[in-house]
């Protein structure tokens, strides 16, 4: 990867594995807002990005070099090899390289690993454009003002300390329905220390996997997604419906088919890399309404092969 600084601008010259939409639209994350054709608005780690494409660089704007280095190279993972993974798993599975195909350009972002955890833990039974929408509230309501931009207010998500003030019913006004209850518990044990970056990270992924589900409201899917996409487990493999019918449809003849068993499966054929695999699967089987339509799905799926 090649990158200028120009105008007050950071550019990126020469990259790969790279797309902003695929990334940014593929269900890891909440705090973006589309411009116009992969031009984007990033809110993260107490920063707002605009990140665009022309021509063939991407632009970086409303930043400096120092915050690239220092943040947004690890935010996009851009130090890591994505081509050597595609090829690994496109080697050895003709589903997963179909879904590489389709999206070559997703990459797990390292997000704040608290944001992540109450993120998805209001992405239970919830569609995205509301799941976004909560947060911007929440953090609007508990976090800090961050900045004007483009004639918008934006802010940080709050800390676990700024939100263990906040109340049942004053996170149900910010819209978080019955998960709010969900959010206080997560609070509540990560201002104790019972839930923490610095307990997970070195722990085995089952066993932090256990221990994530112990907040109340968390299951294998949330779990999975906040070590995936926060705490660079990346042989998590978060499973929800669309990744249990690709799974059920490609490797289990169709049958419905338990999570373990989908989360063993994937393991032995991914092995560490499980989590790139789930993220091209899942986006795969979501755009391609996958095992939603047996007749539907094999259509569509014959088209690309």
């Amino acid at each position: 990867m090649k990158y200028s600084f120009c105008d007050g601008n950071l550019v990126l010259n020469e990259y790969d594995s790279f797309v902003i939409s695929q990334t940014l639209e593929c269900g890891q994350c909440f705090r973006f807002e589309k411009i116009g054709d992969e031009d984007y608005i990033v809110i993260a780690k107490n920063k707002v990005l605009h990140i665009l494409k022309k021509g063939s660089s991407i632009v970086f704007e409303n930043t400096t070099k120092e915050d690239f280095e220092n943040i947004w190279l690890n935010y996009f993972d851009f130090k890591r090899d994505y081509n050597k993974i595609k090829e690994l798993l496109s080697s050895e599975d003709e589903t997963v390289k179909n879904a590489v195909k389709y999206a070559p350009g997703i990459r797990i972002l390292n997000q704040d690993f608290f944001e992540c955890l109450i993120s998805f833990i209001i992405s239970q039974n919830n569609r995205i454009p509301m799941i976004k929408k909560v947060v911007s509230n929440i953090s609007q309501k508990y976090g800090n003002f961050i900045c004007d931009f483009n004639n918008e207010g934006y802010y940080s998500f709050p800390s676990v300390e700024e939100l263990s003030d906040a109340t049942e019913e004053e996170l149900m006004e910010c819209k978080t329905g019955f998960r709010a209850k969900y959010i206080i518990d997560a609070v509540e044990k990560c201002m104790s220390g019972e839930i923490s970056f610095e307990k997970l990270k070195d722990i085995p992924t089952d066993e932090a996997r256990k221990e994530l589900m112990t907040i109340k409201g968390v299951g294998p899917k949330v779990a999975d997604c906040v070590m995936l996409f926060s705490m660079g487990r990346s042989d998590a493999f978060p499973t929800d419906v669309w990744v249990k019918r690709v799974m059920s449809y490609f490797y289990f003849g169709g049958n419905d088919t338990p999570i373990k068993t989908i989360h063993k499966s994937a393991y032995d054929k991914f092995g560490q890399y499980a989590g790139f695999a789930q993220q091209y699967l899942f986006n795969y089987a979501r755009e391609f309404k996958i095992g939603a339509s047996e007749k539907k799905t094999k259509k569509q799926v014959s088209s690309l092969c």
